[in-house]
């Protein structure tokens, strides 16, 4: 574990904090899910056109897990799953939404920062809940947001993407500016407190852990009617 801080803090120096994007026509969001055995993890990617959000591709890979969970460091345990479900798109995305924290981290070095690196795409993190720093509550309106900081830095941005529901967690992750990140996440909210594409990607991976489990449960099932034939 003490390696795996290490890399992030050598990695760190590599994030772009100000915007390095050119026109935005094309977005894609990645979730992870593990098998019910937590043997394996699943990862999916959904790209769609930008601003309509018409889907236009998705693809998936499985992979051994090989890194326990660790908060801090849930970029080593999902993102060679993620690079590999990334290989399998045709279109290259111009921006990458993660269902997870990029700079509103310890180190600085959230799975949006880790996977933008990895990719050089711009990123935004997008964390269901805060991982670090305080803030103050923002307004109940849509679009309302206020600084999330730590150690007397900002960090993030505390954001209301549905008026009178629990806020979400943004901050850079590669090669977007905190203010154009808060911008486009509020771009791909249709009314719901996740973005559509993290959403979409949620639903995607959890379709393909229900699918695999029931063709392993099959499997067990066909197995053992041929060992009963074969006594």
């Amino acid at each position: 574990m003490a390696e795996a801080r290490r890399i992030q803090l050598a990695l760190r120096d590599r994030v772009e904090r100000a915007d390095r994007f050119g026109e935005i026509r094309c977005v894609a969001a990645a979730d992870v899910a593990l098998d019910v055995e937590g043997k394996r993890t699943f990862a999916g990617v959904v790209i769609y056109s930008f601003p309509e959000l018409v889907e236009l591709e998705r693809a998936w890979a499985a992979r051994p897990l090989r890194f326990p969970y660790i908060p801090g460091l849930l970029s080593f345990r999902e993102l060679p799953v993620i690079l590999a479900a990334f290989e399998r798109v045709r279109r290259q995305p111009n921006l990458i939404f993660c269902d997870g924290h990029g700079y509103a981290h310890p180190r600085r070095f959230g799975i949006a920062c880790h996977l933008g690196v990895a990719l050089d795409r711009p990123t935004i993190g997008c964390g269901k809940s805060r991982l670090v720093g305080r803030h103050a509550e923002p307004a109940t309106e849509r679009g309302s947001w206020t600084s999330l900081e730590d150690r007397g830095e900002q960090i993030g941005a505390v954001l209301r993407t549905r008026t009178g529901v629990k806020p979400i967690y943004v901050s850079t992750g590669h090669r977007v500016s905190l203010g154009s990140a808060i911008e486009l996440v509020l771009a791909v909210c249709d009314g719901y407190r996740i973005p559509r594409p993290i959403r979409d990607a949620d639903h995607f991976v959890g379709t393909l852990k229900r699918e695999q489990a029931g063709r392993s449960v099959t499997g067990r099932k066909d197995n053992r009617a041929s060992r009963t034939r074969a006594r």
